[in-house]
């Protein structure tokens, strides 16, 4: 039976929920549409947060990060979101200024971040560095900075700053590294650039079918190939300036029917169940170490010199001056 006559019948005939199954409240995530893939966190989050709750627990895919954001200001104070889950810290005091969002009530868990975290409203469920990421065997000497990558002819793919998260983090990484000079940069990186996408998935899906030399992603994507596939030919570029962390958070919205049972899920998010998922499937490493630590093989990976990051509010203020210098390099 081919595709559309199993979907035809299904319209056909919809299925009878269970009674008690349709009695269930309903808490909705939107999320980003990585997160929910067979191989994102989504499916084993789903199932032991379920396991718990007496819930439904439904993640909606809405985009990457800045899409994420987008769709709220549109959908307002009406939309069918409980939590969002996929924001980061570049993104959480413009996301504060909505008004659409909660406080949470977790009190000040025991987080394993390398910030101090205080945040009233955005709970912290992973973190990692932004990196390029290469094929050991196709380039055996990767750039080791932001000039030397501009200098080269390495071709890169990179995520659009306006829709993605990655894509705003090395924006706000070029600018850390170089306040003054960051549309001297872009110019230089301008013809190393093959494509910019929507998302990281396209991004990545591009390097791996060998469209660039380098992937802009993070340190921890190597692990990915090493853990789940016994490849150890990727790895992540060192750069002298550093790398820009990110900090990937969820929030309940102000307008949740379910506040209680909101609260219950950022709850869980900062539990062992949710946090041991995080580093073999999201990749990153978990907010909260796991009893267990983080799996072997994340051991090898790089571990940047300097860290580099804007507090949130300082990010929201300098992020149009650096998405208009980008443009303004990319367009000459």
């Amino acid at each position: 039976m081919t595709r559309s006559l199993i979907a035809l019948a299904l319209v056909a005939a919809p299925v009878a929920l269970p009674a008690a199954a349709q009695d269930l409240p309903v808490l909705t995530v939107y999320t980003y549409d990585s997160f929910i893939t067979e191989w994102g966190p989504g499916p084993q989050v789903e199932a032991a947060f379920e396991a718990i709750c007496g819930c439904d627990l439904r993640f909606v895919a809405a985009g990457d990060g800045a899409e994420l954001l987008s769709r709220l200001r549109l959908e307002g104070a009406a939309t069918e979101a409980d939590i969002v889950l996929g924001l980061d810290t570049n993104l959480t005091a413009a996301a504060a200024e909505t008004g659409l969002f909660a406080d949470h009530a977790l009190g000040e868990p025991d987080y394993d971040l390398p910030v101090i975290w205080d945040d009233p409203m955005f709970v912290p469920y992973d973190w990692g560095y932004f990196a390029f990421v290469y094929d050991k065997t196709r380039l055996p000497e990767p750039p080791a900075s932001f000039e030397a990558l501009a200098a080269s002819d390495v071709s890169i793919v990179i995520q659009d700053p306006r829709a993605s998260t990655p894509g705003l983090g090395l924006l706000l990484w070029v600018k850390a590294a170089y306040p003054d000079r960051a549309v001297e940069i872009w110019e230089g990186l301008a013809d190393n650039i093959v494509t910019v996408t929507p998302g990281w998935s396209e991004a990545y899906g591009l390097f791996l079918e060998g469209e660039a030399d380098m992937v802009l992603s993070y340190t921890t994507s190597p692990a990915y190939h090493l853990i789940a596939e016994g490849d150890d030919s990727k790895a992540a570029a060192s750069f002298t300036e550093g790398h820009y962390l990110q900090v990937e958070v969820a929030a309940r919205l102000a307008s949740t029917g379910e506040p209680d049972l909101a609260d219950r899920f950022l709850a869980f998010m900062v539990s062992e169940d949710f946090q041991k998922v995080i580093p073999e499937t999201n990749w990153m490493y978990p907010a909260v170490t796991p009893p267990g630590g983080v799996p072997a093989g994340f051991d090898t990976l790089i571990t940047p010199e300097r860290a580099l990051i804007y507090p949130a509010g300082e990010a929201a203020r300098i992020r149009q001056e650096a998405l208009a210098e980008w443009q303004t390099a990319l367009s000459r």
